[in-house]
């Protein structure tokens, strides 16, 4: 008989935090861990591994493995706790390993480790043992992060799918190439796809097993950790998928983990996604609570991930999402929100902008759910941001009718400002747009090749200059002319062709003047940043306005989204001068026409137009987009009748 505690010296004291809710480090002390024993008849300490889980409801657990041949091995009741432990000799980081747990119905399951830090790769699905050896280089940057303003700061962001932006490609192979790659085209952030451990590689990571657990599919933990610090240390943020709203029901994984309804509702009408066949976790369990709270802090600590993007939040806002009546259960109060998970959602955005400053929390909500992005103390959901899928919907309708018909439908450009400042938002054009029949963006858009990429061009300076932060997905920014597909490489032979070669370079120059020009970023929360210089020109097909960043700097667009050049537009400017030409999408660098554009600058002169002190007359290209940048420096006559 072992003459050590064969819980492996977890006690009950240590789980109090766990069944409170308030254990918001829970991986240190569930799963399994490299550890050492005191051994009461050598008085020395032994060396093994730790497993720990919790199923409260089972009549017995027993932990398998390949160090005792999937037999199993008895683990122990901490009393009162509801986790059973057992802590096993001479083994550790590379053990296999699962649960055999009998239920309070007599049967035994076999479960992977609910908190397991490493899996095999599928088919396989065994946990693995792994202490994490990795030494950090990113000082700098973390240091930075804890000071960063992010509403202040400019965002640009690449949103990535690792299988599929280069098939095949390893984390070692990825932190050269992909880090090459972002930092060229100049994005300040990456965005994963969701990383943590699943089955099914089409679910591109949406339905988790392992939420502990980066997929193995491209290496191991430290790998990551390093691609992860490359990136860092090349300047660019990190952003994952974090998928808290649902999860799968393979019967190997959380579903009805100990025989019950352990992690999820019982209850299907309150348990269940029926359109996705998965459960909905019980956010009102305070062990849930530690569970999830602690699953976000997790990367954020252990994998200096900068920024958790919430998948799916109005699924969990809503008791009634996606349901027919009498399919959901109401609240205590009668209505259909989801008072537990939007007390989760709280929790969980408090406790990470408190314990990791800098971090960023972004919610992809799609309904008109007040306050996401309010402060909590406010009575808001407390993320720093979200996507503006208003923006997106209605920008993608305009860009799919014919140039004919888009003065008839001009409102769906301008609309996105009437609610701008209600919430923070970042503008997406994500996978979602680019995949299930929807086409690509290069084939959103009708007629030629010409006007495929000239409108494209112009989108992107329009959605770049607006105010909000910028996502885009990967292949987008050469303009894949295929839908997305999660099972072969983006087609980056064609960015070496005409259009798209020209469209990668605007990309490169659109984050390269906008990373430049506080006037683009500073003020993208507050309505002093942005004024309209003409909204309603919708014959013309025309949008202009200019940012600000209210210490000066100033930035004019100026958006053509007909097929008709304007030699002589004129605009209204809030000074007069010299306002130079920082982009313009025509240019023969971005495979235009290079047929209208301003010499390199124009001159305002104080002559007023539409409320402005000032006014000029700027070519604008067909299907095209100019930035001017107001030049200080630059004196010149700019009296009524004077000549520049």
């Amino acid at each position: 008989m072992p003459t050590y505690d064969l819980g492996g010296e977890l006690t009950g004291w240590d789980l109090e935090g766990f069944h409170s809710g308030g254990d918001t480090e829970l991986w240190k002390r569930l799963g399994a861990h490299e550890a050492s024993v005191y051994d009461h008849e050598s008085g020395q300490r032994i060396n093994g591994t730790r497993f720990a889980v919790w199923a409260p409801n089972a009549q017995a657990v027993q932990v398998v493995g390949d160090f005792n041949f999937w037999s199993g091995d008895d683990m122990v009741l901490l009393p009162g706790s509801g986790v059973w432990s057992r802590f096993i000799e001479a083994r550790g980081t590379g053990t296999l390993y699962k649960f055999r747990i009998q239920g309070p119905d007599g049967v035994w399951r076999e479960k992977v480790d609910p908190m397991a830090q490493f899996s095999e790769s599928p088919p396989g699905n065994a946990s693995i043992v792994y202490t994490s050896a990795y030494v950090w280089s990113d000082d700098e940057w973390m240091t930075r992060r804890a000071e960063w303003q992010a509403h202040a700061a400019p965002i640009s962001v690449y949103e990535v799918h690792l299988g599929g932006w280069r098939r095949g490609k390893t984390y070692l192979e990825l932190a050269d190439e992909l880090v090459e790659y972002v930092t060229w085209q100049g994005y300040t952030h990456v965005e994963f796809m969701p990383l943590a451990e699943h089955p099914f590689e089409p679910s591109w990571g949406y339905q988790v097993t392992g939420y502990f657990s980066p997929t193995s599919r491209f290496g191991r933990p430290d790998e990551l950790r390093y691609l992860i610090d490359r990136l860092h240390q090349a300047g660019v943020g990190v952003i994952m998928d974090w998928v808290p709203g649902h999860f799968p029901k393979d019967e190997w994984a959380l579903g009805r983990f100990d025989g019950t309804a352990l992690y999820e509702h019982e209850d299907p009408r309150q348990g269940e996604h029926m359109d996705w066949g998965t459960y909905i976790f019980n956010y009102g369990r305070n062990e849930v609570k530690s569970f999830l709270v602690s699953n976000a802090l997790y990367w954020v600590k252990e994998f200096h991930i900068d920024g958790l993007r919430v998948d799916a939040v109005a699924s969990m806002l809503y008791l009634d999402y996606s349901r027919e009546p009498g399919e959901w259960l109401p609240n205590k109060y009668g209505g259909n929100e989801n008072l537990d998970a939007i007390d989760f959602l709280r929790y969980v955005n408090r406790h990470l902008y408190e314990r990791e400053p800098g971090v960023i929390m972004i919610a992809e909500e799609s309904t008109s759910f007040a306050g996401i992005t309010k402060r909590v103390d406010q009575g808001g959901l407390g993320f720093g941001f979200k996507w503006n899928m208003g923006w997106m919907n209605d920008s993608l309708r305009y860009l799919q009718l014919d140039p004919v018909y888009r003065q008839y439908h001009h409102n769906l450009m301008t609309f996105a400002m009437v609610y701008a400042y209600s919430e923070n938002f970042i503008l997406p054009i994500s996978h979602d747009e680019v995949v299930h029949g929807k086409g690509s963006m290069v084939n959103k858009i009708g007629q030629d090749d010409w006007r495929k990429f000239a409108t494209l061009r112009a989108f992107y300076a329009f959605m770049w200059a607006f105010p909000g932060k910028q996502l885009i997905f990967m292949g987008c920014e050469f303009g894949q002319r295929r839908e997305f597909n999660e099972s072969v490489s983006l087609e980056w032979w064609v960015s070496d062709l005409w259009g798209h070669h020209g469209l990668q370079q605007l990309f490169r120059d659109l984050n390269r003047v906008y990373r430049e020009r506080p006037a683009l970023w500073t003020l993208d929360n507050d309505p002093k940043g942005f004024r309209w210089l003409n909204a309603d020109d919708a014959a013309a097909n025309v949008f202009s306005w200019v940012r600000s960043d209210g210490e000066g700097d100033l930035v004019a667009c100026v958006v053509n989204f007909s097929a008709q050049p304007h030699a002589t537009y004129s605009i209204g400017l809030p000074r007069s001068g010299v306002w130079t030409e920082i982009l313009n999408t025509d240019s023969s660098t971005y495979d235009g026409t290079n047929t209208y554009g301003n010499m390199g600058q124009v001159t305002a002169y104080d002559v007023p137009v539409r409320g402005f002190d000032a006014s000029a007359t700027v070519a604008v290209p067909a299907l095209g987009a100019i930035w001017l940048h107001w030049d200080p420096t630059q004196q010149v006559e700019t009296s009524a009748g004077g000549g520049a």
